[in-house]
């Protein structure tokens, strides 16, 4: 069984291939490592390995297991924010990938303008238009940018994120991830600014994602196997992210915990 020194390798040299058939250099791709329902411990893992960037989907999640890490590193939120989430997702996260909406950016430039924050933000793009997933369609990426420019000086748009519908053939993403980089593009073009960061690709099709332009690669399973099962911990909050879990039994500190169920 392969260590993870072993498997970041094993990745990491995809990310160079892929790199080099697209002419650009791997120094430009940074692996978010998505340790989503794994404990404490494998965040301090990841980082012990050399993966600085941590990424959770959930606020609430994220809040416990910051505290439980004994290192350090950036943490980018990369699942639905709700709107009641800012204040606390601004205190947690460096970098949120999946602003979706005008009306959540004001929240954020809001509750920033309070706080003294200044986010640094991705806008998150539902690509293939997919009811189940959140993201702003492509035909109002422009008037989100637009009013997030003039509107809310505190945040910064580093990019576009996306996540392709889901299917055994990476290849089947390629046309996704394809447009979000010329959205992009024309934005860049447009407005006259540099947009860095194309956060798009998880384990199964990252390797099309860089050859298409990715700059941030959000894995999970590829890099920590299978997420374990898990069962819901009972929750006083009335939101549907409170109703997800605090920890894993391996976990033993601040917040609650749930089972494994295998």
């Amino acid at each position: 069984m392969k260590d993870l020194n072993e498997i970041i390798a094993e990745v990491r040299g995809n990310i160079a291939a892929a790199c080099a058939r697209s002419g650009r250099d791997a120094s430009e791709v940074e692996i978010v490592a998505v340790t989503k329902t794994h404990g404490a411990e494998t965040v301090d893992e990841a980082i012990r390995a050399g993966l600085l960037t941590i990424g959770e989907n959930k606020v609430r999640e994220a809040e416990w297991k910051k505290k439980a890490s004994a290192s350090a590193g950036q943490w980018h939120l990369i699942g639905h924010l709700q709107s009641n989430k800012v204040r606390r997702a601004l205190e947690i996260f460096d970098f949120i990938h999946s602003v979706d909406s005008i009306k959540l950016a004001d929240r954020i430039e809001f509750i920033a303008d309070d706080m003294g924050a200044l986010p640094h933000i991705l806008l998150e793009v539902n690509m293939a238009g997919e009811s189940s997933k959140t993201g702003m369609r492509p035909s109002d990426v422009r008037e989100a940018f637009e009013h997030i420019q003039k509107n809310c000086p505190r945040i910064t748009v580093e990019g576009l994120m996306t996540m392709a519908p889901y299917s055994e053939d990476p290849e089947s993403s390629r046309v996704y991830f394809r447009e979000l980089r010329l959205l992009k593009e024309s934005l860049e073009k447009e407005f006259g600014v540099r947009l860095p960061h194309l956060s798009m690709g998880m384990s199964g099709d990252y390797v099309v994602a860089v050859e298409e332009g990715a700059t941030l690669v959000r894995l999970g399973t590829v890099l920590f196997g299978d997420r374990p099962k898990i069962s819901k911990a009972a929750s006083g909050d009335s939101d549907d992210e409170t109703a997800s879990f605090g920890g894993l039994d391996s976990y033993s500190g601040e917040g609650p915990t749930v089972r494994v169920l295998d």
